[in-house]
């Protein structure tokens, strides 16, 4: 499955234009390689997503072309969430 489509039905990233511009920027690795969004995910594969300040590590559990809302959640599993600045404080 091509990778912007996995971010959008795994709904890790809402649209498929966003996930391809993100992609398509170099701020998605996969297996610690740049992808685009034509790269192939399959699963086991380790995805590092840069969102600002945010960089969410998850891992590919399942390849699904269709999910509902309460499914997309076991098609991943995260391994990491890092802020580079905790604005809580």
């Amino acid at each position: 499955m091509r990778l912007d489509k996995f971010l959008k039905v795994s709904r890790i990233i809402k649209r498929r234009t966003v996930a391809k511009e993100i992609a398509d920027k170099g701020r998605i690795t996969v297996n610690g390689r740049v992808a685009k969004s034509s790269t192939d995910v399959m699963p086991e594969d380790e995805l590092v997503i840069k969102f600002g300040n945010k960089t969410l590590t998850v891992q590919v559990m399942q390849l699904l072309d269709t999910t509902k809302k309460q499914d997309a959640d076991n098609m991943y599993k995260i391994v990491s969430e890092e802020y580079e600045k905790d604005f809580r404080e």
